[in-house]
């Protein structure tokens, strides 16, 4: 039993904390943000054994088995004998733990091939939710799996696993992209268990989210998206020195939330400008991104 499937990575420019339910289907964020054409494929095969087992490869190395994949596989196990080996590979696109959506990628494409592979007959729906409560009860995102879900540009309503939050979509042209510079990793979880940010993040980001919601278009999500980053300030020195740098070209760009990455979504055109700005500030290519807006969603290969 084998299968294929695809999300896409994503950028929360900025958002409130929903989480104060116990039920983590009810928890989540408010918000807004970008669905990348660049992801997470994840392959998976399921063979009988006496001998179950799970082993996980990221892009060609052998892992050891992180808890959002456990996590993700033990949901599915208890509709059927644990009788099973599990193989995942995660082919993934972007940098990794640097604000892009990657661990809600990982186990939204992981639930998608996992139910094909086995049979299970869930809905979309109802396999993106088991994703959505990996992420919360690993504390590695809060609303990246709803809005990879279903793509494209969105603000986060209400809060909450798909089925339940609400997102609306923002209608948005293709010759928009999306570049970003990715300069390291900053810990989620880490973020997410500090209570002063938690109270920082909602202070900002509650008021921001009402006004987009009145006023969406890619312009404001740039402005808003600069003003959050702004009053949370958790730039690192490198970030501020680019952002400073990126300001006195006129380019708008700010902090993909939770990652030490800038990005922008503008126009083709400046976009194109924008990265060869980045790969001169960038230590490797594979810093550097520059793709369209994924408006599917996750889905089947």
């Amino acid at each position: 039993m084998e299968a294929s499937a695809f999300s896409p990575s994503h950028i929360t420019g900025f958002f409130e904390i929903i989480d104060e339910q116990s039920n983590p289907l009810l928890k989540g964020s408010r918000g807004a943000g970008i669905c990348l054409s660049k992801g997470v494929k994840t392959y998976v095969k399921i063979k009988k054994s006496s001998n179950p087992a799970l082993k996980v490869s990221l892009n060609g190395r052998t892992l050891e088995s992180t808890k959002l994949t456990r996590y993700v596989v033990n949901s599915f196990l208890p509709k059927n004998d644990r009788n099973y080996s599990f193989f995942v590979d995660y082919d993934v696109k972007v940098s990794i733990g640097s604000g892009l959506g990657s661990s809600g990628a990982c186990a939204l494409s992981l639930s998608l091939a996992l139910n094909e592979a086995l049979g299970m007959g869930l809905s979309k729906v109802e396999t993106a939710s088991i994703a959505h409560k990996a992420e919360i009860k690993c504390k590695t995102g809060l609303g990246t799996v709803i809005a990879e879900t279903y793509g494209g540009f969105e603000a986060r309503v209400k809060a909450g696993a798909p089925g339940i939050g609400e997102i609306m979509q923002i209608p948005i042209g293709n010759d928009y992209s999306v570049a970003c510079l990715s300069l390291g990793p900053i810990s989620t979880k880490a973020m997410l268990s500090d209570e002063i940010l938690r109270n920082r993040v909602n202070e900002a980001g509650k008021g921001l989210v009402d006004r987009f919601i009145a006023e969406p278009s890619p312009e404001n999500f740039m402005i808003f998206s600069r003003e959050f980053s702004d009053s949370l300030n958790i730039y690192t020195n490198r970030m501020k020195k680019v952002l400073n740098e990126l300001d006195d070209h006129g380019f708008k760009c700010s902090m993909a939330m939770i990652g030490e990455t800038i990005f922008s979504l503008t126009k083709a055109k400046e976009a194109e400008e924008l990265v060869k700005i980045f790969h001169k500030k960038a230590r490797s290519k594979d810093q550097v991104i520059l793709c369209s807006i994924d408006k599917e969603g996750a889905r089947i290969l």
